[in-house]
């Protein structure tokens, strides 16, 4: 899941690979179209996970325009992911998906970890 070794043998983030987070092909080309948009050609999707929530955990995800150095760094779909060491333990084996629909659009996470969810789909825990 991830590799020991820095970016480029220096302090900088880790080297994960999808068994910690992928992207769907709808996150992947939705979020291909926001970086150019942003101008981040190093950037990266920033997941986390933050207490609170319905059911006291939730997810945060931002553009950012690379990777934190204590970050892990995955590569999917074309697109990197950055994420922080401690939201790595709640999110390992996750997918991160894009829909249009108008009630339920946006980014959702499909978390094996998670033993129960909202109705809203925005926090889980474990």
């Amino acid at each position: 899941m991830i590799n020991s070794m820095a970016v480029g043998g220096s302090a900088g983030p880790m080297i994960g690979s999808e068994k910690l987070v992928k992207l769907s092909d709808a996150a992947a080309t939705h979020l291909l179209d926001l970086l150019k948009k942003k101008e981040y050609p190093e950037g990266a999707l920033k997941v986390s996970v933050v207490g609170g929530g319905c059911s006291g955990l939730q997810y945060q995800m931002e553009l950012v325009r690379g990777a934190g150095p204590k970050d892990i760094l995955v590569e999917s779909r074309g697109v990197r992911i950055s994420v922080d060491p401690k939201s790595a333990v709640f999110i390992s084996g996750s997918e991160v998906d894009f829909s249009t629909d108008l009630l339920k659009g946006g980014f959702r996470v499909t978390n094996p970890n998670a033993r129960a969810t909202c109705s809203c789909g925005d926090s889980f825990s474990t």
